[in-house]
């Protein structure tokens, strides 16, 4: 991945300024700060147009995020610029979106699987995937 700076501690640095936004559909785009294939962990930051929405979805890890500027609508509520928010493992969501630009660092663990409308598996996404997105050797789709 481009743009990194990686200390001999192994600290990490990524300018945001410097990655492009990666449409991942829906009016919604990643830049991907951090995809480890050894741990399952990565880290994005999101940036969803007015009215974008996600396709229903389920954690298989447990995800964190932030939000910056914006608001994110989902299941369990309503979450406005300067909310953090925890999902645990397994968490489902099958209405999330937002009716105003919004932007928030997402920080997952494991893959995440999305539903067709019959609630069928349509794919899963995952650390590798990132990797491979940020590559443009795979395309994601995880609006409705």
């Amino acid at each position: 991945m481009e743009n990194f700076e990686v200390s001999d501690a192994g600290d990490i640095l990524v300018d945001t300024k410097q990655l492009d936004w990666l449409d991942v559909g829906g009016g919604t785009y990643f830049k991907i700060l951090r995809a480890c294939i050894k741990t399952g962990e990565w880290a994005l930051y999101v940036k969803m147009n007015p009215g974008a929405k996600f396709q229903p979805h389920r954690h298989q890890g447990s995800g964190q995020f932030f939000i910056t500027k914006g608001e994110l609508i989902y299941d369990v509520g309503k979450a406005d610029m300067g909310t953090y928010g925890f999902e645990p493992i397994f968490a489902e969501h099958f209405e999330a979106g937002c009716n105003e630009e919004t932007e928030m660092l997402f920080i997952g663990n494991g893959a995440v699987t999305y539903f067709k409308d019959d609630k069928s598996v349509d794919y899963v996404f995952d650390a590798e995937t990132l990797i491979n997105l940020q590559k443009g050797t795979a395309k994601l789709d995880i609006g409705v």
